[in-house]
């Protein structure tokens, strides 16, 4: 196989030193909110010009999928995501953190990211002639209701009721209606000029899960709690190894989801975590430890958004339809090295095309051993002073917020969402949802604008959404989501009313 005859290439003296180099920066760089994979990838495609096309193309790649894992760091030790694609491990990495089990938790991330990776790399290598078809199989319609299916996640996502999360995600929805009509081109809610440019999602991210943590930090320290952390325990390797790859569900379901929603263009790594945690929630016979510390969060979201790295760049390379917004600036990358797209990617450049995918495979090892040893070195962040610590994630959060667009206003907006949910979470409302709708609301609409002039030119908006294969098992896995959340609420209220009710006899007896 081709791949095996480049794989000395991988190896070599020049390419192992971009592997080692690409994955230590893109873990640091990921750890940093703010730096999203895609602004990673984007901002070091420049010192790719005086590189040849396969250094250059592993520079970028190494960098995208380890930034993806490198955003769980921040996520689990200081509860504000890396990226996108680290909400998911949020909602039980930093719970696992709290109660002392923070190694144990960064142990897992990286293991799954490494797994995740391994199968999504191993998808690209082997089934790219294959699941091309699948790719384009999704037009307009089948991707609103992929986006649709991600929006029902929001009624059990993080917060204490299914209403408030659909509260909060359609909030969210609204935020990204802000700025101009992506077909009509009109503007809609735009009461100043600093939302002329509408809410882009480092702002919102930024502001809403880290200007509530610089808040309760400055808290804690005023009332007295200011050197309170939490540890962090040892931990073999082995053990954590030996645990993570005995949740086989938790892996399997979010290595599959990760790289089916890898192969829908335009998906990107959040709604695979996303999807995969709810989905191995819903599977688990202890629902109800999600979001308190379960392992098995932290192990599905990581599996998912690095399985998704892999598959984002089969209709990248196969079609030059990237699978996520980074693959879509990774692509920029390979035509700027006079690359195209395409069968003749396979034969006239095959040394490049198949180094580059030997390359991945490579750097998931790289990934899990670097990963483990940096978070050796993760206590000396929680043992920094909670007032030092809310001045340093602000300067963060400010110059990560401006860097995007040099953008004042966008500065403005992630100050004022991030009081604004600072407050909310009093009421026990999440950020999470309010996040998903702002990733997902944009796809929802404009794959629903175009999916709607489509069905004009055919057999009306029924015809066009509402039939298809795909589209009714998209359509019935959302009534089954929207259903078992209610159903889960209503079980954990059972539940909650049955334990009270014990305690009450308990103390009359």
């Amino acid at each position: 196989m081709e791949l095996f005859e480049y794989l000395p290439q991988v190896l070599s003296g020049w390419n192992l030193v971009i592997l080692i180099a690409g994955t230590v920066v893109g873990l640091l760089l990921g750890a940093t909110p703010g730096l999203s994979p895609t602004m990673a990838v984007a901002l070091l495609i420049p010192f790719t010009f005086q590189m040849d096309a396969t250094s250059g193309l592993i520079l970028l790649g190494v960098l995208y999928t380890s930034t993806v894992a490198g955003g769980a760091v921040s996520a689990i030790l200081v509860n504000i995501p890396g990226a996108p694609a680290n909400i998911a491990t949020m909602l039980d990495g930093h719970p696992m953190a709290k109660k002392g089990r923070a190694t144990e938790a960064l142990h897992y991330c990286f293991i799954s990211s490494g797994v995740g990776g391994v199968i999504g790399v191993l998808v690209l290598i082997f089934f790219t002639p294959v699941l091309v078809g699948f790719a384009l199989s999704f037009g307009p319609s089948e991707l609103f209701w992929t986006a649709i299916l991600g929006i029902t996640v929001i009624g059990s996502l993080g917060s204490s009721s299914v209403l408030k999360g659909l509260i909060a995600g359609a909030f969210g929805i609204w935020i990204a209606l802000i700025g101009f009509n992506p077909v009509a081109g009109t503007e809609r809610f735009v009461f100043t000029e600093h939302l002329q440019g509408g809410v882009t999602i480092i702002p919102a991210l930024i502001g809403l899960f880290a200007i509530p943590q610089v808040f309760q930090m400055i808290e804690m320290a005023r009332q007295g709690r200011a050197d309170e952390t939490f540890g962090m325990e040892q931990r073999p390797v082995w053990t954590s190894i030996i645990y993570n790859l005995s949740k086989v569900r938790a892996l399997g379901i979010g290595s599959v989801i990760g790289t089916l929603v890898g192969l829908i263009p335009g998906a990107g790594g959040q709604i695979a975590g996303l999807i995969a945690y709810d989905q191995t929630k819903k599977f688990s016979p202890d629902s109800d430890a999600f979001g308190h510390g379960e392992p098995e969060g932290v192990i599905a979201s990581e599996s998912a958004n690095n399985s998704m790295v892999g598959a984002s760049l089969v209709p990248m390379l196969s079609l030059g339809i990237p699978g996520s917004p980074t693959a879509a600036v990774l692509l920029g990358g390979l035509l700027i090295q006079g690359l195209f797209p395409g069968p003749d990617l396979f034969t006239e450049h095959a040394p490049v095309a198949w180094t580059f995918m030997g390359a991945l495979l490579v750097s998931q090892v790289l990934l899990v051993v670097f990963g483990l040893y940096i978070s050796r070195f993760s206590k000396y962040i929680i043992r920094i002073p909670k007032h030092y610590m809310a001045a340093a994630v602000a300067i963060l959060a400010v110059f990560g917020t401006y860097s995007v667009q040099n953008s004042v206003s966008d500065v403005i907006i992630m100050m004022t969402m991030g009081v604004a949910m600072y407050f909310a979470t009093w009421f026990g409302f999440s950020p999470g949802p309010v996040v998903l709708g702002i990733i997902l609301g944009p796809i929802a609409e404009t794959n629903f604008l175009q999916g709607e002039m489509i069905a004009q030119a055919t057999g009306g908006n029924a015809q066009y959404f509402l039939t298809g294969n795909i589209n009714i098992l998209l359509m019935s896995l959302c009534v089954l989501s929207i259903g078992y959340s209610i159903f889960a609420e209503y079980k954990a209220k059972a539940k909650r009313r049955s334990q009270e009710t014990g305690r009450t006899v308990g103390v009359e007896s």
